[in-house]
């Protein structure tokens, strides 16, 4: 069997096209599905005695409040967001389960194990009991319950600074890194409203879901696990996770087999036709004004590097010290909400600039010609980029300072409370219109070298057609306004996080370095052609769907953990070859002595391979079957999974394409040995960040959400406990080792563009 006759190129177009179209038509009718069964938002939350305790217009206001502290940058909701504060969905839930029982039979802690047994199951039957009236839209409540929630209100007004404020209250702002009057000097009715939203959320993780005949679920498939009120993984969580387990080793296996079988005919079809190149193809190539123009957001690029470290050293020390930074009161200026706001939006800022940039230097080299004004749109959408990063920025710190007290206008220029997609509104239509003027200039170079019909060919349709998806895909995250209800703006905002930045970016990125590799005379086109759209086709088939897999537990039914669990396992397999890919990637460097030239790309890319498996691959499914992900949502098992893929990956993959086109840009300043230092300081310090601090606080938290409950695995007695402080300080090390590669970066560039004419 010969992989050229079972997969030619008009049979893997046939696939992907039919994988892709198929797969959206399920994540768009699955998303549908989402609109009729997430959890219903009361018009009135109303006690058995008459007594309304909550409205709709209190729990969207509460929302609206939500943002304004830092949305999801200040702790979490339904698991989503931040580490340090409380999951706010897990911390009403608890507080209202302790203090029912405490109506009815004292202190749970001074309770016998039979007297406790008998009153979480009785709790766990009342709480989970479906009371919401379709036809009024109506929730009613007991009036124990009732007194429970405001007794929890009360917990709420003196943590945010309003009526019972208190020294106890100010140690524990500082435990949850909360600034001083985050809400202003009045707070209490912003609070009520703000409990009220969380509340919902609360309820919704208890409440069984209509139409479960088979075992009580809630709607949030019984996430948080809280052993109170009987929330445990449901059995489709563990159906499903052992399914994707077994579907992965038989995929990987499978792909392994057909892999090796053709090993040798494929690296025969890798050498072109007319043998390596003897020099470099590119050394001849003229650099157009468009192509220097790029050196642009390069420099962006490395400064918002920067930024992001300083920002991550700030928002990681706020763990230990809360409200300041060594002493000084930096969290008047710069609370942790903020500038973990900044540090998580850099990561896809710069990642996204350096493709964006890489990509048009690489469109005249594509098109063999300059298009007219081409340079002036490509400054035009840097000068757009820089608008939105600035823009959005004192949005946001205008917003979370209590500058602005208009919800409306808070959502369009402030924060919008959702990690990532953080920036106002308006600033997000800034940047998607940015990214249609950059499918435009990419489309002016592409679309002619497609029509001409050379050898390259499907690897320049497929760029053009993952150009088409960047440009395009972004503009997802604005299917939700301001009033969306959370599962419905979650379903969208992971869209964005996932099939933008983890799905056609990289397939972007896949053909850019293939069609490169082809260009410079290292790899064959149609071989090159066919293993990229091979991988895409494995990749997406994963990818499309897995996106499930971070809705598992926000509102979602259990259609979505079977198919998030199945296809997300899927996204590993290919991972499972990945040593082949970094080997390919090494041996052209030794093809040919000019291919030293770009030795330093070449070593990224192999890093990329490496955080690939380890990051995207080993982490990622550590916290990807339904069951694991149970217990360890919104732990630092997240980050320990999203530093080493989302920088260990994409990162290293747009600092090794930036490099790549800074090589053709720069002769006279070029360093190895100073990349050498940077390369090896940056994957050193990221490893020692994840594996000697990150990895083990998670799975600490892990083994106590496991043993006592999630709650516990976030509360302050343990995030402070002496160990855990003392991993957080194990985190320094590898932020100084990784932070003095960026700054050895910042270096070269400035060292290489001093030596140009």
């Amino acid at each position: 069997m010969d992989y050229k006759r079972v997969f030619t190129l008009p049979r893997l177009w046939l696939m992907l096209g039919v994988l892709v179209v198929g797969s959206f038509i399920v994540l768009l009718g699955v998303g549908a599905h989402l609109y009729q069964v997430a959890p219903p938002v009361p018009e009135k939350v109303v006690t058995d005695s008459g007594q309304v305790i909550f409205t709709k217009q209190d729990i969207e206001r509460g929302q609206d409040v939500w943002r304004t502290l830092g949305g999801m940058q200040l702790g979490s909701v339904w698991g989503h967001g931040g580490y340090l504060a409380p999951d706010w969905t897990a911390d009403f839930l608890h507080r209202e389960a302790l203090d029912i029982i405490k109506q009815r039979a004292g202190e749970y802690k001074d309770l016998s194990k039979p007297q406790k047994a008998l009153n979480k199951a009785r709790l766990s039957t009342d709480m989970s009991e479906n009371r919401y009236d379709p036809a009024t839209g109506v929730i009613s409540i007991t009036d124990e319950r009732a007194r429970a929630i405001r007794q929890v209100q009360q917990h709420y007004l003196g943590l945010f600074g309003g009526t019972g404020n208190s020294s106890e209250y100010k140690k524990l702002r500082i435990a949850y890194a909360i600034q001083e009057n985050p809400l202003g000097l009045h707070p209490d009715e912003a609070i009520r409203l703000l409990t009220s939203f969380w509340w919902w959320t609360a309820w919704a993780a208890v409440t069984d879901r209509p139409g479960e005949f088979d075992e009580s679920v809630s709607y949030t498939n019984n996430w948080p696990h809280e052993p109170l009120v009987g929330n445990v993984p449901c059995a489709h969580s563990f159906l499903w996770s052992f399914i994707s387990i077994v579907l992965l080793i038989a995929a990987i296996g499978a792909l392994c087999w057909f892999f090796n079988r053709q090993r040798t005919i494929w690296e025969h079809d890798l050498v072109p036709e007319e043998g390596y190149a003897t020099k470099d193809p590119l050394a001849a190539a003229s650099i157009t004004s468009s192509m220097k123009a790029c050196s642009g957001y390069f420099w962006v690029v490395v400064l918002l590097i920067g930024m992001q470290i300083i920002l991550g050293g700030i928002t990681a020390h706020y763990a230990v010290e809360g409200q300041d930074f060594y002493g000084i009161p930096l969290s008047e200026i710069l609370p942790y909400s903020l500038t973990r706001t900044w540090h998580t939006q850099l990561a896809i800022l710069w990642i996204a600039v350096a493709w964006l940039g890489a990509g048009l230097y690489a469109a005249p080299l594509i098109s063999g010609f300059e298009p007219k004004y081409q340079s002036l749109g490509v400054y035009a959408l840097l000068g757009a980029l820089v608008i939105a990063v600035v823009g959005s920025f004192a949005g946001e710190w205008l917003a979370i300072q209590g500058y602005i007290k208009d919800p409306v206008i808070n959502f369009w220029f402030g924060h919008q409370g959702y990690e990532y997609l953080d920036l106002g509104r308006f600033w997000q239509w800034l940047i998607f219109i940015g990214l249609l003027i950059w499918l435009g200039l990419m489309a002016r170079c592409l679309l002619p070298a497609i029509k001409a019909g050379r050898s390259d060919k499907h690897l320049l349709v497929l760029m053009f057609l993952s150009s088409a998806a960047v440009g395009l895909l972004y503009g997802t995250g604005l299917f939700y306004d301001r009033q969306t209800h959370l599962t419905i703006a979650e379903y969208w905002r992971w869209w964005v996080v996932h099939l933008w930045v983890e799905g056609v970016f990289e397939v972007f990125a896949a053909a850019w370095v293939s069609w490169i590799f082809v260009k410079i005379g290292l790899i064959r086109a149609k071989t090159a052609a066919i293993y990229v759209i091979f991988s895409t086709t494995v990749f997406l088939a994963g990818g499309v769907l897995g996106t499930f897999h971070h809705l598992y537990f926000s509102g979602t039914p259990e259609s979505v953990l079977a198919l998030g669990a199945v296809f997300s396992a899927l996204e590993v397999v290919p991972l499972a070859l990945i040593a082949f890919d970094a080997h390919d990637h090494w041996q052209l460097k030794q093809v040919s002595p000019w291919v030293q030239k770009y030795k330093m790309p070449l070593q990224f890319f192999m890093a990329v391979a490496f955080w690939n498996l380890v990051g995207a691959g080993v982490l990622g499914f550590l916290i990807n079957t339904p069951l694991a992900l149970y217990y360890l949502q919104g732990l630092q098992t997240t980050p320990t999974h999203g530093h080493a893929a989302l920088f260990g990956v994409y990162g290293m993959l747009g600092i090794g394409m930036m490099l790549f086109c800074m090589r053709g840009l720069s002769e006279k300043g070029w360093s190895d040995k100073l990349l050498h230092w940077v390369f090896w300081l940056m994957n050193g310090g990221l490893a020692l960040m994840v594996f000697i601090s990150l990895f083990p606080q998670g799975m600490i938290q892990g083994y106590v959400a496991f043993k006592d409950g999630y709650w516990h695995a976030r509360a302050p007695e343990l995030i402070h406990s002496p160990l855990m402080e003392a991993l957080v300080w194990l985190r320094a090390p590898g932020d100084v080792v990784f932070a003095l590669g960026a700054l050895l970066l910042l270096v070269f560039m400035f060292k290489l563009y001093r030596k140009q004419p």
